[in-house]
């Protein structure tokens, strides 16, 4: 799977976890944070992201720091997947 498709498939997932029904893949920019950006995103929506990255990609985060650096945008989080998925 190239970084595009990771990326699209992230935002899909995105989307569907965070019931951001409003919402296109295209809609949401790679570099904007997550958090205090366009998507208003809050701490319940960083406990959805922490369970779509375990529930989609095998990926567990159990430290608060490791994931206050990882879900930070799109690209990082991408990145991130790209490097630790186990599914």
């Amino acid at each position: 799977m190239t970084r595009e498709e990771v990326i699209v498939e992230f935002k899909n997932h995105l989307i569907q976890y965070l019931n951001l029904l409003d919402t296109t893949p295209e809609q949401i920019n790679n570099e904007e944070p997550l958090f205090g950006g366009d998507l208003g995103l809050d701490s319940i929506d960083s406990v959805e992201l922490i369970v779509l990255l375990d529930r989609e990609y095998g990926i567990k985060i159990k430290n608060p720091t490791e994931g206050r650096q990882i879900l930070v945008d799109v690209n990082t989080i991408v990145d991130y997947i790209i490097a630790n998925r186990t599914k």
